[in-house]
């Protein structure tokens, strides 16, 4: 398999969880608190799967054993993800950020609404370490370091502040967190972000044309497109790209507010 048949998968990959995971919050996020818990739980079967992927594939060095340990990884990522949004892993802080507040208690209060969140992040890709420490296969574990260390680097970006921000995908249970980004010109942790991450892209190419095995050369395909991705990303908070068309056709119609419905009924006279 060659290396841009890797990318591509990653790149589908990529697109499919994510528009899945957005539909599925989007639609218990108008059903209602239990059913954002439900969701979660009924998600929970991806935790087994990714753990268990993990371990199976540890030994495993072909290129089939790559793609589980990467599937794995994304599996566990999903989780998570899935359930911060829904709000059941998310943070203390549940409220808005008042106006005129010193920046020391913007960052701890914005540090409060996503604690618990990334804290299990942490802890996972601790566990993920620990576990594949010297295996023959770690790259569940490169995958979820990629993740993990552009999505801190992404959520810093949003504190500091950049110039576009989407937050028509943000669930009704985190409506609290657009308080807390910040919409202004470019801040001077941008710059650093996009260099590091088009650096371990670097790395990672370098590490698939020296690689001497085919399940090597999938692995950082794999990992190249990743990393790509989560640098478009960020070009994508200071670049008037509108992104959120790739997902928007999958989601259910917003809600309509009262006055819509009653302009509705009233069209008619009724």
């Amino acid at each position: 398999m060659t290396p841009w048949i890797a990318a591509l998968i990653a790149l589908f990959i990529w697109w499919f969880s994510t528009g899945t995971i957005l539909m599925a919050v989007k639609y218990a996020d108008r059903a209602g608190p239990r059913a954002r818990r439900n969701t979660t739980l009924a998600a929970l079967p991806l935790v087994a799967l990714g753990t268990y992927g993990v371990w199976w594939s540890a030994p495993q060095t072909d290129i089939f054993g790559i793609y589980v340990a990467f599937l794995s990884a994304l599996a566990l990522w999903g989780w998570i993800e899935m359930a911060f949004l829904t709000g059941i892993i998310a943070g203390p802080n549940t409220t808005p950020l008042p106006v005129h507040v010193a920046e020391w208690e913007r960052f701890i209060r914005a540090w409060g609404t996503l604690a618990y969140h990334e804290m299990l992040l942490g802890a996972t890709l601790v566990a993920l370490g620990l576990a594949l420490w010297q295996a023959p296969n770690p790259f569940a574990f490169y995958t979820f370091a990629v993740l993990f260390f552009a999505r801190v680097s992404a959520k810093l970006n949003l504190f500091f502040g950049v110039p576009h921000i989407n937050i028509d995908f943000l669930p009704e249970a985190l409506s609290h967190l657009a308080s807390h980004f910040r919409i202004c010109s470019l801040n001077w942790f941008f710059p650093v972000s996009v260099t590091a991450l088009t650096f371990a892209a670097a790395c990672w190419i370098e590490r698939l044309y020296a690689a001497d095995s085919a399940g090597h050369v999938t692995g950082f395909a794999l990992l190249t497109a990743l990393t790509v991705l989560a640098a478009i990303e960020h070009w994508v908070m200071v670049l008037p790209i509108p992104d959120e068309r790739l997902w928007r056709w999958m989601l259910p119609a917003p809600k309509p507010t009262p006055k819509q419905q009653a302009n509705q009924g009233g069209h008619h006279g009724l």
